[in-house]
């Protein structure tokens, strides 16, 4: 069989108009704890750590069926003036707001989840940030071991939080992976093509309405840090460190204000109560695969 290579995609849309007059860089800044800085590949990986580490991946919202969407005015006020989390849309929305007002260039663009499984699909953010000649692939919001961006060069491998990850082109699309004891295991795959708001808004009301989407039958939590990354998933807080280790714990209802806290989730009492209901309610299911 002769491989065709495909056409080239257009690294642009003309017509994508991203409106980030409502961010607010002062505050984002705050929010991450990070410094004004120039565009360089060097302030990329700051910028992007710090984020990952400053604001938590959480579904709270669509599981309460309070989500005000995924334009910046409602982004910026529940990521960042209400220190809460969100998943990728939000993180991704923001992050590329901030890159742009520091005068970094950002193509946002979106992925397909578990590429290798049935049931992926192109419902991912994330971006496309070059910079000092290099094109990176910027991922704030995946919410599981992706610490740093990744410069798109065929086989590059980078090490995330302590687990090696690696890019590479296939089939005409970059595959990024995840080393384990077994091999590598292909968390995404991008064409990177532009995307707009419209194309964020159609991922969200799926991933946020569909009853199998795996975000609206169960909580989600996610958080990582250096060498350590925390999953709580359904009723189950499972916590993984670099070198394969795992340690599972079964969330009580009583537990359950404890240990978001713990995950640096804020919410309201109102926001609690509800949450505590819906969990309860939802203890005999099983947890959908992410």
């Amino acid at each position: 069989m002769t491989f065709i290579e495909p056409i080239p995609f257009p690294v642009t849309d003309p017509v994508a108009n991203f409106d980030i007059t409502a961010f607010d860089l002062d505050a984002y800044l705050g929010r991450i704890d990070h410094p004004r800085v120039e565009p360089s590949a060097e302030t990329l990986h700051s910028l992007h750590a710090a984020h990952v580490r400053a604001i938590p991946f959480e579904n709270i919202d669509v599981v309460l069926r309070q989500h005000r969407g995924v334009e910046l005015p409602a982004i910026m006020d529940k990521l960042v003036r209400r220190n809460r989390g969100g998943y990728c849309y939000e993180h991704g929305l923001l992050f590329a707001a901030a890159l742009e007002e520091l005068g970094f260039t950002v193509r946002r663009s979106f992925a397909r989840v578990q590429p290798d499984r049935e049931r992926g699909s192109y419902i991912h953010m994330l971006m496309v940030v070059p910079v000092d000649g290099v094109e990176y692939l910027a991922d704030v919001g995946f919410g599981a071991w992706v610490m740093h961006p990744t410069p798109l060069i065929d086989g590059a491998e980078v090490d995330q939080a302590g687990r090696r990850h690696r890019i590479r082109r296939d089939n005409g699309q970059w595959l990024f992976e995840k080393r384990t004891a077994d091999g590598w295991d292909a968390l995404h795959a991008t064409l990177g093509l532009p995307a707009r708001q419209i194309d964020y808004e159609v991922f969200h009301h799926y991933t946020s309405t569909h009853p199998r989407s795996p975000f609206t039958g169960q909580l989600v939590v996610m958080r990582l840090a250096d060498e350590v990354g925390r999953r709580f998933v359904g009723r189950r807080l499972v916590t993984e460190y670099a070198d394969g280790r795992l340690e599972t714990t079964e969330i009580t209802a009583d537990r359950l204000a404890d240990n978001l806290r713990a995950l640096d989730v804020e919410l309201t009492p109102a926001e609690l109560s509800a949450l505590r209901e819906f969990y309860e309610s939802t203890k005999e299911t099983q947890p959908e695969p992410l």
